[in-house]
């Protein structure tokens, strides 16, 4: 007596999901085996695809949802997550940045994008921090965005800090204000007369400017000093490259 074959679910991914695959998988369709339990959002994760990066589901024309079963023979087309994204909260919904992106925590404070980052948080406080402040957590790790825990999360690309703010801004569009948050801890800047900080100044600097910024919740003071036109550059290639204007 023969058993019989192991029904097979054909997932066609978009090739914008491709790089979560693994080399062999990395074609038009994908076939998986289905014991008809699995719900459809098990077996793409279980091909390496966070469902963060998951947009539309389709099989037979129809729309579908991550709890769907597909039976065996379906064929099911997985879409990636549309750009720009919508997300509860709308685009000035803030960001929470895991430990090894700080660069880019860096560059989209200094955008003026709401963004928390510390380099002591586990993977259970990040879930929880993003869970309870309503941020998106954006991230590199595939299995931190695999948590059933967390309410929205975002694979970030690139492995250099300009080409993941591209990447960021691209997908979420977060409203821009540049010049308007601390790069040190996200607090807000504030316009602050000079002799309100003069004390804090070294020599060179008192002599050299005039206008200053303070941030409201850690005191850190801020002028356009030599490094400004660096900063500066960062800001318009960003701006310039996703089309948008930032505020004052």
């Amino acid at each position: 007596m023969t058993e019989s074959p192991t029904p097979e679910v054909s997932l066609r991914f978009a090739p914008e999901l491709w790089l979560f695959l693994r080399s062999r998988d990395r074609h038009e369709s994908v076939r998986t085996a289905q014991d008809g339990t699995a719900s459809l959002g098990h077996l793409v994760e279980s091909l390496g695809v966070p469902l963060t990066e998951v947009g539309p589901l389709e099989t037979a024309g129809r729309r579908v949802g991550p709890a769907y079963r597909p039976g065996g023979g379906e064929v099911v087309r997985v879409a990636a997550v549309g750009r720009p994204q919508q997300v509860p909260g709308g685009p000035a919904a803030g960001f929470l940045l895991d430990v090894h992106l700080g660069a880019l925590a860096r560059r989209l404070r200094l955008l003026g994008v709401d963004t928390a980052y510390r380099n002591d948080l586990d993977d259970d406080e990040l879930v929880r921090r993003a869970n309870a402040e309503r941020r998106i957590l954006l991230t590199q790790d595939r299995g931190l965005l695999r948590r059933r825990a967390l309410w929205l999360g975002g694979y970030v690309r690139g492995s250099a800090p300009d080409a993941q703010l591209a990447d960021v801004l691209d997908r979420f569009a977060p409203p821009a204000a540049p010049w308007s948050r601390c790069t040190a801890c996200n607090g807000v800047l504030a316009q602050v007369a000079k002799a309100e900080v003069e004390a804090l100044l070294r020599p060179g600097t008192r002599r050299t400017y005039d206008s200053f910024a303070r941030c409201r919740d850690c005191g850190h003071v801020y002028w356009h000093g030599a490094h400004h036109r660096r900063l500066e550059s960062i800001v318009a290639a960003a701006l310039g490259g996703s089309g948008r204007s930032g505020g004052g």
